[in-house]
């Protein structure tokens, strides 16, 4: 192993199978990063994670702008691709989800939403970067927090205090002795397990997923080595179907974000019975 634990796939590269050096496993540490800028111990830094970050940012960002910056009635490729995308979480998300009136004003965050998360989780696959920063669970958090913000604020402006109240804790009085119960569950469930399992969801399957394709990576190197190509040969096709399989829940997990995101506000404007 390298004497540095801080750097993905930081492993001897010399090491293989029958040389009796043991198998550089991924752990943890493919998933810290020293910094590029600042300092680690004075919380005052910038990293990999940070970078890809703001380059899926600017990215996102700089395809829409390009896109749209001169829509036309006969759109060209770029913009009829950018048409296309918006147009899938407007229809296809938000309407389903919240309706065509409700939900008009929420579109830009949602599609903000998905294409960020998207474009954070395909930097697993694109050379070079070769991680998903969704995989650290402080941006999935962050994300889910904003959701968890709006949606808060959403159901006391909608139903006021008493109206929220019930909101959160499923009050209805049919249920007669149990209520007290079901109102405690209902109660912890959307106000601490939700916005817990919204950022979670993202993180653990990004994080399996690298993991995944870390361990065939490196398993594929390692055995290259004698009889061991074999082996290794198959590892290799491994690597390249878990990276389609990545490219296939990448999207699903973006898509699953921002319809647990339509569900929240559509829970929030709906009246409560």
């Amino acid at each position: 192993m390298s004497a540095d634990p801080t750097q993905t796939l930081a492993f001897d590269t010399s090491c293989h199978l029958f040389d009796g050096c043991g198998f550089p496993a991924p752990g943890l540490h493919s998933f810290l990063f020293q910094p590029l800028w600042g300092d680690a111990d004075s919380n005052l830094y910038f990293n990999k994670t940070m970078l890809l970050a703001l380059l899926g940012s600017i990215i996102i960002v700089g395809f829409f702008w390009a896109a749209f910056a001169k829509p036309k009635v006969v759109p060209g490729k770029l913009q009829l691709v950018a048409e296309a995308g918006y147009d899938f979480v407007r229809r296809g998300v938000v309407y389903e989800t919240i309706g065509k009136k409700e939900g008009e004003k929420y579109v830009p965050l949602v599609v903000s939403l998905f294409f960020f998360v998207w474009m954070m989780n395909l930097w697993s696959i694109i050379p070079v970067a070769a991680f998903p920063v969704t995989a650290i669970i402080s941006y999935p958090a962050v994300l889910a927090g904003i959701v968890y913000v709006l949606w808060v604020s959403l159901t006391f402006k909608k139903h006021g205090f008493v109206g929220a109240f019930k909101n959160f804790t499923g009050y209805d009085k049919t249920l007669g002795p149990v209520l007290p119960l079901s109102m405690t569950i209902e109660f912890f469930s959307n106000l601490l397990v939700r916005p817990f399992t919204h950022a979670v969801r993202l993180f653990a399957n990004m994080f399996a997923g690298h993991t995944l394709l870390l361990l065939f990576t490196i398993a594929s190197w390692y055995m290259l080595n004698g009889i061991g190509i074999a082996y290794s040969g198959v590892s290799f096709v491994m690597v390249i179907v878990m990276t389609a399989f990545e490219l296939f829940i990448q999207a699903v997990q973006a898509y699953v974000f921002v319809l647990l995101t339509c569900s929240y506000i559509q829970g929030a404007l709906a009246e409560h019975h």
